[in-house]
């Protein structure tokens, strides 16, 4: 029984090794159109692979999920954090979770992850091709056969599409011979270019705890912010890009972002704040007497925002002025002018829909033996380790699902052999 896997990255080499380890006698092969395998697992959390999140502070799949949640709900049942910790540990890498709860390597290096998974790869006898791009998948009577970029075909009797996020619908003609219904793709999880070069000129400047939103919509993330050369960064800005992916391509990336300064501070909460903190300093300057999260140039940036100069006196300030600064430091708003990827890893909302897919299994409702899983898949997650998470929990799923249909496959023919025995 031979079994394809197009794809050599997290959730395909998960399901190629679970898969070997449940039917031994299977003929596993991963065709992957990059050189090597794992490319993207090697860059997470900055090369230091953020492979799971302990999900402590997580209340609801939707929260990190914006696509895909109730399938992922559904999955992390049967793998979640734990059961992929567990699993890693198991196979002697040790685990650190952080304050953040995002889980790394305590080496802190992706090649850890990525020497474990290769080296379980060889052990168990898959068969790992690269630079092997597919270019259609087609049915036929005894399976599936793949047509190759590089010349020929390739029979399968099984097939598990891993190929991760399509930078390009046209990425996605593969599946044309299928005919499988699928989501247009969009980038997510990227960082936003602004036209306030005063604000770029603070560049490497992080707070810990703002609020950004799209003016407008009902789009809105909590967390650090990172202030670039380009514009603006961080776990708040690549969530917010996460949840609102879809309306930013189609609005061209153009908005107006509203950040609160103060976390999730009301306007009157930060006016009863800046009156507590000028209270004790009535004499001092206001430039001088910095709120202890914000640095001294991002506190003067801010003032002059307001229009208050940074050598006025807080007993100076009339009750407008102060009224007005609590006003912009909880709305701040800016013009979004386009978006930048997020460093080298890149994300995309969109693929297969979910509607053409059997949630228990993952398996094809159109074509039999034909799963799906990770970001072939329209389900993404915001940053913080729930993409590769949901890469392991598929990849276990159809390893689980295959295994179980091969197996009843067999035994079918065994049985028809049996009772119709040859002369």
């Amino acid at each position: 029984m031979k079994i394809a896997i197009i794809g050599g990255g997290a959730a395909g080499c998960f399901a190629a090794i679970e898969t070997a380890r449940l039917l031994p006698r299977a003929d596993i092969h991963i065709y992957e159109s990059l050189k090597r395998p794992l490319v993207k697992v090697g860059l997470t959390g900055g090369g230091r692979c953020n492979l799971t999140n302990s999900f402590r502070h997580v209340t609801s799949a939707e929260q990190v999920y914006p696509r895909g949640a109730r399938l992922m709900k559904r999955l992390l049942k049967e793998f979640g954090p734990a059961d992929t910790m567990a699993w890693f540990e198991r196979e002697g890498v040790e685990l650190v979770t952080q304050t953040d709860e995002c889980v790394f390597p305590a080496t802190q290096k992706a090649s850890t992850i990525v020497d474990t998974l290769t080296r379980l790869l060889a052990a168990l006898h898959v068969k790992l091709h690269c630079a092997r791009r597919v270019k259609a998948i087609v049915a036929t009577e005894a399976g599936y056969r793949l047509s190759m970029a590089d010349g020929g075909d390739v029979e399968a009797q099984a097939v598990v599409v891993t190929t991760g996020g399509y930078p390009r619908e046209a990425s996605m003609s593969l599946f044309r011979p299928l005919a499988l219904k699928t989501v247009p793709p969009v980038p997510s999880l990227f960082s936003f270019t602004l036209a306030d070069d005063r604000l770029k000129a603070l560049s490497g400047t992080v707070v810990e705890q703002v609020t950004a939103r799209l003016t407008t919509t009902k789009f809105k993330a909590t967390g650090a912010l990172l202030i670039t050369h380009m514009g603006l960064s961080g776990p708040a800005i690549l969530k917010l890009s996460a949840y609102a992916a879809r309306h930013l391509h189609d609005s061209g990336y153009r908005a107006t972002l509203s950040i609160n300064w103060w976390g999730e501070a009301t306007e009157d909460d930060i006016l009863a704040t800046l009156r507590s903190h000028a209270a004790p300093r009535s004499a001092r300057q206001t430039g001088t007497t910095t709120p202890s999260h914000l640095c001294r140039r991002l506190w003067h940036y801010l003032l002059d925002a307001a229009h208050i100069a940074p050598h006025r006196r807080w007993s100076e300030l009339q009750p407008k002025e102060l009224r007005r600064l609590a006003a912009l430091l909880s709305n701040h708003q800016l013009s979004l002018t386009g978006r930048n990827p997020y460093k080298e890893e890149f994300v995309t909302c969109g693929g297969i829909a979910l509607s053409e897919i059997v949630p228990s299994t993952l398996e094809s409702r159109a074509h039999r033996h034909l799963y799906f899983a990770g970001e072939a898949l329209d389900v993404d997650a915001v940053t913080g380790g729930f993409n590769l998470q949901a890469a392991w929990s598929m990849g276990y799923v159809v390893a689980r699902s295959l295994s179980r249909a091969l197996a009843d496959a067999n035994d079918n023919a065994a049985n028809a052999n049996e009772a119709c025995p040859m002369d």
